[in-house]
């Protein structure tokens, strides 16, 4: 079981150690601008927060990490790092990509104020093909993709905010309890 701990952890680690290219922020976004509710929201929206590689892992006790721009009105304006710890029944690792969509100015700056966090999820990924469902304090969502290709999500604000996540790789179960919580840095 430790092993597998360390492995998940070198695993997420490795992928971690890469920071994001100036164009993967942008391949992020358009991938989110053509899979589904994301896209339409991502036109009416006030701000986003776009992290291109979040990696997780876990065995009983998990973690994620992943660094991410802040954009207003299409303008980058700061940067921003989500760090998660789980507890819970959970077993593996995965990356995938993450888009924060705030509706208005007032989402938006309570995100850039500090000490943001999302609460509480559960969700199923196996290799590139994801399903799941977030709940928190702040907001909710729903997501499924297909693949990096074909992704396709659903959802829509919740207090201002929506989630959506593509996963890019991995094979995680987890059924846990924790939250994500953000800094933000301006630009």
């Amino acid at each position: 079981m430790l092993r597998l701990l360390m492995s998940a952890l070198v695993i997420l680690l490795v992928l971690l150690g890469s920071a994001a290219r100036a164009d993967e922020y942008t391949d992020t976004i358009n991938l989110f601008k053509n899979a589904g509710e994301s896209g339409s929201l991502l036109e009416s929206a006030y701000g986003y927060a776009v992290f291109p590689t979040v990696g997780k892992g876990g065995a009983g006790i998990g973690g994620a990490h992943g660094k991410g721009r802040v954009y207003e009105k299409g303008k980058h304006i700061g940067d921003t790092t989500m760090t998660q710890l789980t507890v819970g029944l959970q077993l593996g690792g995965q990356v995938y990509s993450e888009l924060i969509v705030f509706e208005n100015e007032q989402s938006l700056k309570q995100f850039t104020e500090g000490n943001f966090e999302f609460g509480a999820d559960a969700n199923a990924i196996a290799i590139t093909a994801a399903a799941g469902a977030k709940a928190g304090t702040t907001g909710t969502s729903a997501n499924v993709s297909a693949g990096k290709k074909d992704a396709k999500t659903a959802g829509g604000y919740r207090k201002g905010v929506a989630v959506f996540t593509v996963a890019k790789g991995g094979l995680m179960y987890e059924a846990s309890i924790g939250g994500q919580k953000f800094s933000y840095k301006p630009r």
